[in-house]
């Protein structure tokens, strides 16, 4: 073995010994040939990857369009009309002074974040940001103690952090150089929605100068939230007060790409420096168009109804699963905090709990395992879907599985899930009874050092 190999190998073999290792996912055979499996684990929230009027309008635009195959290249090397239409529409839908598309959302914050703020600039982040975003941070011109995070949507944390870097820094306190603060308005991981209203008028208080600006990940909200699924920056009608907002199309739209809203002048830079955008092929004309059809039913209200329908279920869903978990140790299994008792602020417009709703447990995998095989009495032909989260993705100490709802989900699908995580506490509950027992009959029998040797 070369010594590379061997590096990387030791590397995958720290993590199997952590039980973090990354692996693609895969259904058991069977599973997949003697149930329908219900998904409880991916990002489509509206559940329009299967939905039959989004399809026969994909295939019925794709058949009459003149160009559907590939983009020919970069943006800047071949003209794209139905990418040009596209930006165009989504200014007016969105209410913004200008669009540029990226293939994903990771490439358009790396892309935003590498490359728009200035030496000597300052970027504040929640705690909780996505991965993409440390990754343009990473690749920009800022040196390390540039970047500062803050405790996950605390407005408190934040004034504390941006009081800090004004003490410290006088170019900053004078304007000639800028604050980025950047936040998701639901978090991927969490299921948490951003108080942007206070965040906004934090940062708009303590610059007076202009020169601080709120960059929104709107990802996990889009589609969902806000008029016709604007998102939380539309619903709280923040538009024109932040600097910059991400829609990604990949996750409740069922389509790829993703756009990002700003002025005229940061489209401009973002096309002449944002490398993930100049130095890559553009979406396929066939994600755009698709993409445009995901549009269509945002804007003529059909997907208002499944919106509604999520949010019912997940309140259903948390109503429901927490009135069980007080029979649980919360050692084994519970809800994050914020989920104890759901709450509604002023800077708050939905009611918690979102369609992302963790269960924290410190064994993620085996309730996953249990759930794909689990076998509900009044109901032996189906599977429950979810994803065991483990560090790094995710804080130490807070591995978890995360549940996605669906609009195509149905109360009865969530009976089962609860079914199945109930039934795994109780199980898991029975094994530590059973050992306990076992280990005081062996203490008192053959005394304690008898015991661990036989658990060696």
């Amino acid at each position: 073995m070369t010594s590379l190999a061997q590096k990387l190998s030791d590397a995958l073999k720290s993590r199997d010994e952590r039980s973090i290792r990354r692996r693609l996912p895969g259904l058991p055979q069977i599973v997949t040939s003697r149930r329908s499996v219900i998904d409880f684990t991916s990002n489509d929230y509206l559940s329009l990857s299967r939905s039959p009027t989004l399809r026969r309008a994909v295939l019925d635009a794709l058949s009459s369009a003149p160009d559907i195959l590939g983009s020919g290249g970069s943006r800047l090397l071949v003209p794209a009309p139905a990418h040009a239409a596209l930006e165009a529409r989504l200014c007016r839908f969105f209410d913004a002074e200008a669009a540029i598309l990226f293939n994903s959302g990771f490439d358009a914050n790396v892309g935003l974040l590498s490359a728009v703020p200035q030496p000597g600039d300052v970027v504040v982040y929640d705690e909780l940001i996505h991965a993409s975003a440390h990754d343009g941070m990473r690749t920009s011109r800022l040196s390390r103690d540039s970047f500062v995070s803050f405790a996950h949507n605390s407005v408190p944390s934040l004034r504390h952090t941006i009081r800090r870097v004004l003490s410290h820094r006088e170019d900053v306190k004078t304007g000639k150089s800028s604050v980025f603060v950047v936040v998701e308005s639901l978090y991927s991981m969490d299921g948490t929605f951003a108080p942007l209203s206070d965040i906004v008028d934090c940062v708009e208080e303590l610059l007076p100068l202009c020169n601080g600006y709120v960059i929104v990940d709107e990802a996990h909200a889009t589609g969902i939230y806000g008029p016709k699924g604007r998102g939380l920056v539309a619903a709280l009608g923040l538009e024109k007060r932040i600097f910059a907002r991400l829609h990604t199309f990949g996750k409740s739209l069922a389509a790829s790409g993703a756009v990002l809203l700003t002025t005229e002048l940061v489209r401009d830079y973002l096309l002449n420096y944002a490398r993930s955008f100049i130095y890559t092929t553009a979406l396929t004309n066939a994600s755009v168009i698709a993409a445009g059809c995901s549009f269509d039913m945002l804007e003529d209200g059909t997907t208002e109804m499944l919106a509604a329908h999520l949010m019912q279920l997940s309140s259903y869903f948390v109503n429901r699963v927490r009135a069980h978990l007080r029979n649980i140790p919360p050692m084994l299994l519970r809800l994050p905090d914020y989920l104890e008792e759901l709450t509604r602020t002023s800077s708050q417009p939905f009611q918690f709990p979102s369609q992302i709703i963790p269960l924290l447990t410190p064994e993620p995998r085996s309730l996953s395992a249990f759930l794909l095989t689990f076998s509900p009495s009044e109901c032996s032909t189906v599977a429950l879907y979810t994803k065991p989260i483990f560090p790094p993705t995710v804080p130490r100490e807070t591995s978890r599985v995360r549940i996605c709802l669906h609009a195509g989900h149905t109360c009865e699908d969530v009976d089962i899930l609860i079914q199945g995580i109930v039934a795994w506490a109780q199980g898991r509950i029975e094994d530590a009874r059973r050992n306990g027992k076992e280990w005081n009959r062996m203490a008192s029998d053959v005394g304690v050092k008898a015991w661990m040797e036989s658990k060696l």
